[in-house]
């Protein structure tokens, strides 16, 4: 059985949300924090050995404050963010454990995934090295100039927005990043692309959804109630107490 690293990026500063007592990840969601969701899918697999959460430096103190009893119970890394996200993710690199085959890299605001889609993400990965979720593009694009006038329509043939998780093997990934010099991605697969390695693109979901809006994090409730519930283990699953993720 292939092992896996997941690292859960949430060192964001969350301009778009809105929310002057929470950023997105940490904002509640049916009683959970969102990060706790996406974490929650990856906790429950027997291939997943490790989840690391990356965390930007000015949340580092309230995070333990809040999540400090869920990171020690669930056996979670926190790892200070960079600048970017590919710093971010540069930085919870360097804490992989050597032994592990494949590194996760999956949003920690898009809580609405199933482990039906993880396995399926994780076995394109395992046959080809690399692997991303996608959607094709399904509406009319418009390039606009500074005063909000279009330029062109664009054409969406062969489009496709990207998701996470993006799935590659370790050596891979680290080889990328290794190789990034100042190029700054606005995605894994992006660096993995930029040294020749081919990428698989996966179909997605468009519930696979990253939460960016307060009105996404709406969407989101009611997304998960028509989603599968996680397999639980039992009495004495870390999941098992609800208000211990208040």
């Amino acid at each position: 059985m292939a092992t896996y690293a997941v690292i859960l990026p949430a060192a964001g500063k969350s301009s778009r949300f809105r929310d002057q007592h929470y950023k997105k990840p940490f904002a509640l969601l049916d009683n959970r924090a969102v990060w706790l969701h996406s974490a929650e899918k990856f906790l429950n697999r027997d291939d997943v050995k490790q989840v690391i959460i990356v965390i930007s430096p000015e949340d580092q103190e309230h995070f333990q404050m809040k999540f400090g009893a869920n990171v020690a119970i669930l056996g979670l890394d926190v790892v200070a963010g960079g600048s970017t996200r590919s710093a971010s993710v540069a930085n919870a690199l360097a804490h992989v454990k050597p032994d592990l085959d494949y590194i996760a890299i999956h949003d920690a605001a898009r809580p609405c995934l199933i482990d039906e889609w993880i396995s399926k993400i994780f076995k394109a990965a395992e046959d080809s090295g690399a692997a991303i979720f996608a959607v094709p593009v399904t509406g009319t694009l418009k390039r606009v100039d500074s005063e909000k006038t279009i330029q062109e329509t664009v054409s969406r043939e062969q489009l496709w927005e990207a998701q996470t998780p993006q799935v590659f093997r370790r050596q891979l990934l680290l080889d990328a990043y290794a190789q990034q010099g100042n190029f700054e991605a606005t995605d894994d697969a992006q660096l993995v692309e930029r040294i020749g390695h081919k990428v698989t693109v996966v179909p997605g979901s468009s519930i696979n959804f990253k939460i960016t809006t307060k009105e996404d994090l709406r969407l989101a409730a009611q997304a998960l109630k028509a989603l599968p519930k996680p397999k639980l283990s039992g009495p004495t699953h870390p999941f098992a107490d609800d208000n211990l993720w208040r």
